[in-house]
């Protein structure tokens, strides 16, 4: 059997006996609606938990906007989005509306990029910042679990804060969307730091959310800063959007969150001693500390001392520089867990989370990586898929039975 998976812009195909594929696990997916600008339109009319967003921008004498967007790592279709989002301000002057790009740590976009993302037409008309971790932060105070809270100043001074995203299972925030365009979206890296080290919490993980502290902290963060209007979306693998929904940061959030996991908890009979994960094409396989977030979910099916092969292109590299540095610079596993218990770094919790996984697995990665680079992430080394499969039937031999999740990072599966 030929198997094709999403990498970067384009494809890559394996053959596979049919003998050893015991299931092709693809996240429960729903239909893109028909009409898209419909949907978002619809849902602003129809707010969930909270008044219009027209209503609210009526309350306020010459409001200043800001509106939260994601940064390129995240498949927001804004094209559907934006416009009708903007159609209700079309009262406000577009000179009192800012756009600021919701980077966390990651790297502020190219003007090129937000024109790809948001439209040439926002970018000539509308202020676009990325928010930058470590300056241009207003300190709040501390959160309800003591962490030191400091957000974007230009988000805190607004009148009315709109965040706009996408709602996808996350390894440790549960999920993402909502609460989190604000934590860690547009929070100093101090207060970043101290809500991601909250990961190695047993509830901290992917589909979990009611026990999970790292949302509670994200919650609170949201709800300190004022968060008015969310507009988010669930899409299926296609990144077609499915749902819209609009309103209160949680009510309407959740509302969003339950279609997610209809789609994306997926129930498979048993783990398997191989498994072979697509990230999922571009954005998600952009980098390693992307594709992480498909490896988290193939682990989850795999057998202690099984074999997992990861497609991710990974055409920016490693992704982060402090993650980069911890993978480069140590000579086992070990050396991660020694350098995490030593002090929880950002980047340094990338590491964490693969060298979780190695423990007790074998991960061999299919991407556009050298193979010195593959193997400072303590990665096996394939040049394509072929190449990954024949070492897999090596080392297992010819009795071997295959899990193929092509898109991983959209499907987390659960034994039972």
């Amino acid at each position: 059997m030929e198997i094709k998976l999403e990498y970067g812009k384009s494809q890559i195909t394996a053959g596979i006996p049919d003998g050893n594929i015991d299931l092709i696990l693809h996240p429960c997916e729903m239909e893109g609606v028909d009409d898209p600008v419909s949907a978002v339109e619809q849902s602003l009319r129809d707010p969930i938990g909270a008044p219009a967003l027209s209503e609210i921008i009526k309350k306020q004498k010459s409001p200043k906007i800001v509106i939260v967007v994601n940064d390129i790592t995240r498949p927001v279709p804004y094209k559907y989005v934006l416009p009708p989002l903007l159609n209700e301000l079309s009262e406000v002057p577009a000179d009192d509306i800012e756009f600021i790009v919701a980077t966390g740590i990651h790297r502020p976009h190219t003007i090129e990029e937000n024109i790809a993302l948001f439209s040439k037409d926002i970018v000539d008309n509308y202020k676009i910042t990325s928010h930058n971790c470590d300056e241009g932060n207003v300190y709040l105070g501390e959160l309800s679990d003591g962490t030191p809270f400091e957000v974007n100043k230009r988000v805190y001074e607004a009148d009315v804060v709109v965040t706009t995203g996408l709602i996808g299972l996350h390894y440790f925030a549960g999920y993402s969307g909502g609460r989190k365009s604000i934590m860690p979206g547009v929070a100093g890296r101090r207060s970043i730091t101290a809500n991601h080290s909250m990961m190695t919490d047993p509830m901290a993980k992917s589909g979990e959310i009611k026990r999970n502290p790292v949302n509670k902290v994200m919650i609170d963060a949201a709800k300190k800063v004022g968060l008015d209007f969310i507009v988010n979306v669930v899409t299926n693998s296609r990144k077609e959007i499915v749902k819209v929904v609009s309103g209160d940061m949680e009510e309407a959030w959740l509302e969003g969150v339950k279609v997610c996991e209809d789609m994306s908890i997926c129930r498979i009979p048993r783990k398997y001693p191989v498994v072979i994960a697509g990230a999922g094409g571009f954005p998600k396989d952009i980098d390693v500390y992307q594709a992480q977030k498909a490896l988290e979910h193939a682990a989850e099916a795999t057998l202690e001392g099984g074999i997992i092969v990861l497609v991710a292109e990974c055409r920016e590299g490693f992704g982060e520089k402090i993650f980069e540095e911890w993978m480069r610079s140590s000579s086992c596993i070990q050396d991660v867990f020694n350098r995490f218990d030593e002090g929880f770094v950002l980047g340094g919790h990338k590491a964490y989370a693969i060298a979780k996984t190695l423990v007790d697995k074998e991960v061999v990665l299919v991407s556009s990586l050298s193979e010195a680079d593959t193997r400072s992430l303590f990665f096996t080394y394939k040049e394509n898929l072929d190449q990954a499969i024949k070492y897999v039937q090596e080392k297992m031999g010819d009795d071997f039975k295959i899990l193929i999740m092509p898109q991983a990072a959209l499907t987390l599966p659960v034994v039972g």
